[in-house]
């Protein structure tokens, strides 16, 4: 793998988006949007963000939408939106692509190539489980950050079932605790 876009969109877990962005490996290159509502959570959750550990990272404004990343001839191995609000998922489930997190969603629909979508809002409604449906029959891989028993007992366990479970997903190597 070569290239990643991280999308970070407004819904609680926004710090699970940042750990992934984290793990990744170093030769990767990483591009990050994090979108207005992520911004607006960011600091009603007074979460601090450090991006000085991560290498190769490029960072994009979600109205960026003449970046680079939003176009097809630009060779994306795959996007993951970590965490994925139920307004993001309605948007991409209708083809909308009027911020940077939806038009790269868009292209990774219509190149064929991985798209992971995390939504983290619960319960699901069933207009909710009718657009992950939708998407998961175009091949988008839905993974909400469920945890599983057999991760251990710490949150820090727990969410590192969730990571690797994502990687894992998209195709990247990551070292966490698998059923045995």
């Amino acid at each position: 793998m070569r290239r990643i876009v991280v999308g970070i969109s407004g819904a609680s877990a926004i710090y699970l988006g940042f750990r992934f962005l984290n793990i990744l490996p170093n030769e990767i290159e990483k591009y990050l949007v994090i979108s207005n509502g992520a911004r607006l959570v960011l600091q009603s959750e007074d979460i601090k963000v450090d991006f000085s550990g991560v290498e190769n990272l490029t960072i994009f404004d979600d109205t960026a939408l003449e970046s680079c990343i939003s176009s097809g001839s630009f060779r994306c191995d795959c996007m993951a939106i970590i965490p994925c609000s139920s307004n993001t998922l309605a948007k991409i489930a209708c083809g909308i692509s009027d911020t940077l997190i939806t038009r790269v969603a868009h292209v990774m629909i219509k190149e064929s190539r991985k798209l992971l979508l995390a939504p983290r809002e619960m319960p699901f409604s069933a207009i909710m489980l009718e657009n992950m449906l939708k998407l998961s029959r175009l091949g988008v891989v839905i993974s909400p950050p469920l945890f599983g028993s057999y991760s251990g007992r710490t949150l820090d366990d727990i969410e590192n079932l969730i990571l690797g479970k994502w990687c894992d997903s998209l195709g990247i190597d990551y070292d966490y605790k698998r059923w045995s």
